[in-house]
């Protein structure tokens, strides 16, 4: 694995291993992250490994998408771990900018993710998805991949990028990947290490309440609003939980939908003592 801090350097590698692709059969891989990897990351990392010849995959936080009083300044950082799981996967190139180079001094261009970008995790972080649509722009600038791999988990985000594709043009396909549970249900999440034991345990309330509403989807169930219904009742039994949101909303635009025949995403974000969490489950079209 060859390991790039600067843009240049990892454009010229770039440059030359894809002159070696039989195109169109050779494809290049991106999976952008903010480290602190886990088996969900590995996922992501072991399906691009599974369909591209050259596997990229970055480690920025990025200090844009966060606000100034979130969690930016203690994010867990774990690169050598990080490093070593990477190595296992065999990823082909590492991109690890520091902040002056993806942001240089004076930058004042950013990307605004428009109304998509002020629904869910966009209305209760203001300014976040303008910060999460600008550093994935620039990172897709720099690799230039074919396919970007992210997790269903951030689904809000995956709603945003797709249209930030479709709107810039990017000549790329987003591949999105299940969610990655803990055998308990509980999704995995580089926020996760915040949690204390009573904490965790508190957590799962998470994919119960998820769970009981995709339960009764699957039992005729059709009513958004009985939905998110049964989601509170479920989160109301963990009082330490305080929700952020409940939603039933379209997928694609992350607006509210009545029912569910279309399909829908069901999501949530709660907070768990002071760590934010959000989990979701895509619901299918009724046959």
């Amino acid at each position: 694995m060859q390991i790039f801090s600067g843009i240049q350097e990892i454009r010229g590698v770039l440059r030359d291993l894809r002159a070696g692709l039989s195109m169109p059969h050779g494809t290049v891989g991106f999976v952008p992250t903010m480290g602190a990897l886990h088996a969900g990351h590995r996922s992501l990392v072991q399906t691009a490994r599974a369909h591209c010849n050259i596997v990229v995959v970055s480690i920025f936080v990025n200090p844009t998408q966060f606000g100034p009083n979130e969690d930016f300044n203690r994010y867990p950082r774990t690169l050598e771990d990080d490093l070593r799981m990477l190595e296992a996967e065999g990823v082909d190139l590492l991109f690890t900018p520091d902040v002056e180079t993806m942001y240089p001094t004076g930058a004042t261009t950013f990307v605004e993710a428009g109304g998509i970008g002020d629904r869910l995790d966009g209305a209760s972080r203001p300014g976040h998805f303008r910060g999460v649509a600008t550093v994935v722009a620039k990172l897709f600038h720099i690799v230039q991949p074919d396919l970007a791999f992210f997790g269903q988990k951030d689904a809000a985000q995956v709603a945003v990028l797709r249209r930030m594709v479709r709107d810039l043009n990017f000549p790329l396909e987003l591949v999105v990947c299940p969610t990655v549970c803990e055998p308990d249900g509980l999704a995995m999440s580089s926020r996760n290490r915040y949690l204390s034991p009573e904490e965790r345990a508190q957590a799962l309330v998470l994919s119960r309440a998820l769970q009981a509403a995709q339960a009764s989807a699957a039992r005729g169930e059709r009513r958004a609003f009985a939905l998110r219904q049964l989601m509170r009742n479920v989160l109301c039994r963990e009082p330490a939980v305080r929700v952020d949101y409940i939603a039933v909303v379209d997928p694609d635009t992350l607006l509210p939908v009545e029912d569910i025949r279309s399909g829908a995403l069901l999501a949530i974000a709660a907070f768990v003592g002071k760590t934010r969490l959000i989990d979701n489950v895509l619901l299918s079209p009724a046959s």
